[in-house]
């Protein structure tokens, strides 16, 4: 007897796969060079079905950017020291270069992106600024929220160069940098 066609899988497993196969096609691609067909050829499935676990192409791209950052919450320790954090980011941001530099690089076309990148960079801030020794003032949020564009562009071109720094250098560069917009040393056990 022939293998079915195709493989019946639950609500929850087919939204994983999905979104695994989405974390892949956003990092070989950019985001206007797919198509909701496309996602669905590569993924296996009808369009149809695609639609009926998400909506458009946005809400499928913020999806797999929401799985990813969730991921990325995980490997990192709130409560752990700055350099353990930045470290453990650097190292999470290695494993998948290609797709931190497409989201990075993409994030500007998509509204929903930017609000998801947004929300991100406001609560990374507010980590950092709780972190201080001091109680927080304007020019530490200007400072810290600069900075955390400056990553973004730095790390953009470290991963575009291979690496040609080591991650501890990566990170220690970021550090002093953060250091630098602060104008005062960062709190050791933040």
């Amino acid at each position: 007897m022939a293998d079915p066609a195709y493989t019946r899988l639950d609500v929850d497993e087919r939204r994983r796969r999905l979104l695994e196969s989405g974390v892949d096609l956003f990092a070989r691609h950019a985001y206007d060079e797919l198509s909701m067909a496309a996602i669905a050829r590569e993924a296996g499935i009808s369009k149809a079905l695609l639609y009926h676990y998400f909506r458009s192409k946005q809400a499928f791209f913020v999806a797999t950017l929401e799985q990813k950052a969730g991921e990325l919450a995980e490997a990192v320790d709130p409560a752990g020291p700055a350099t353990d954090q930045l470290d453990a980011f650097l190292r999470f941001v290695e494993a998948d270069g290609m797709a931190y530099a497409k989201l990075v690089r993409s994030a500007g076309s998509v509204p929903e992106v930017r609000e998801v990148i947004e929300v991100i960079r406001a609560a990374t801030a507010e980590r950092v600024l709780s972190g201080l020794s001091a109680e927080p003032t304007a020019k530490h949020r200007v400072a810290v929220r600069g900075w955390l564009w400056f990553m973004d562009g730095a790390i953009l071109d470290w991963l575009e160069h291979g690496g040609d720094l080591s991650r501890e250098e990566m990170r220690d560069l970021l550090l002093a940098a953060l250091e630098g917009a602060l104008g005062e040393p960062l709190n050791p056990a933040s």
